[in-house]
């Protein structure tokens, strides 16, 4: 690969692709960063060497074999496109192409043949479907899953770097007794949690809760998956943790699923309650792989088990996610 880009590489999770990509010895010969007018001219580093951060223009992509966006919805709308015309392969960690049929929507342990035919923008899913995913879909190859009941527990940092401020901020005002201040979500945050991820549509579910069903199924090739979500902000700085109810098409008992689970790419199994063992986000924070705990028979369904998912939303939730596409393309 000549020229890589990553657009959007001063956020959160274009720091982590950067990070990736050097770790991973991506084969590259030249990396372009592009951000925003207001960071255009910062200094990045990548592999002992200092690049400038340009300010990303219609024409960035001319020359540019493959390009991670992680600049928000309205910036890919905009700009894919032009990258995907100038013959560029963008990988796209925005929610704006995830539905889009002319799209793959990957998980490359899940359904990577779906590659096979992308024209030039592929979309990385949610955050919490990725997670939620690394265990469900295993276990749907086995047993048939039906429709989850799930609650997810969400890092402030999938928010972003204000919000990750606004939590800190937050606890040093209350330690202090001063007067909380908000300004990134509508309630306090700090020793709270907040039934609410993205915006609220009409059926009274929020945009992310919907995500699962409707992300989920396409990543399945599974169009009759339901999924009823609620999506829950923490006081976490990172990892994502997702409490799960599944009912399947086929008997399944937890030490089946165990089984399964063990041999599964990119999820591990710890789940010892005898021993306090289970993952929870802040020893996963930083780690690739996602884990799976807390696996039991389900007493509400005849078919079902309960298990509780943690994944790095920033890894594997976004950055790891899209490297490993951009590494299953290369190879």
């Amino acid at each position: 690969m000549k020229t890589f880009a990553i657009v959007g590489a001063t956020g959160a999770v274009g720091v982590e692709v950067i990070q990736l990509l050097e770790k991973r010895n991506f084969p590259l010969k030249s990396l372009r960063l592009f951000s925003s007018a207001r960071s255009a001219g910062k200094v990045m580093k990548f592999k002992g060497q200092d690049i400038v951060v340009e300010e990303l223009k219609e024409d960035s992509f001319n020359g540019v074999e493959m390009a991670i966006f992680s600049a928000g919805g309205t910036v890919s709308k905009q700009f894919a496109p032009f990258a995907a015309k100038a013959g560029c392969i963008v990988i796209d960690n925005s929610s704006a192409w995830r539905m889009d049929p002319e799209v793959p929507l990957v998980v490359p342990e899940i359904n990577a043949e779906a590659l096979k035919s992308h024209k030039n923008i592929i979309a990385n899913p949610n955050c919490t479907t990725i997670i939620s995913l690394m265990a469900l879909y295993p276990l749907h190859k086995a047993f048939g899953v039906k429709r989850v009941f799930a609650a997810s527990y969400q890092a402030v940092s999938g928010t972003g770097a204000q919000a990750v401020e606004e939590l800190r901020h937050q606890v040093d005002q209350i330690v202090k007794g001063e007067p909380v201040t908000k300004e990134v979500y509508p309630k306090q945050i700090a020793f709270n949690v907040i039934p609410r991820v993205d915006i609220f549509l009409e059926n009274g579910y929020t945009k992310e809760e919907m995500k699962m069903q409707y992300e989920g199924g396409k990543i399945m090739s599974h169009p009759t998956f339901k999924a009823s979500v609620t999506c829950v902000r923490v006081p976490v700085y990172r990892a994502h943790a997702i409490a799960i109810n599944a009912e399947f098409e086929r008997h399944v008992t937890p030490q089946a699923a165990r089984e399964v689970l063990a041999t599964a790419p990119g999820i591990k199994v710890n789940d010892d309650p005898a021993t306090d063992g289970y993952p929870t986000p802040l020893e996963i924070s930083g780690q690739n792989d996602c884990q799976v705990g807390r696996i039991r028979q389900d007493v509400a369904f005849e078919n079902g088990l309960s298990l509780w998912v943690v994944g790095d939303q920033l890894l594997k939730g976004a950055a790891l996610n899209a490297v490993q596409i951009a590494e299953r393309l290369v190879a």
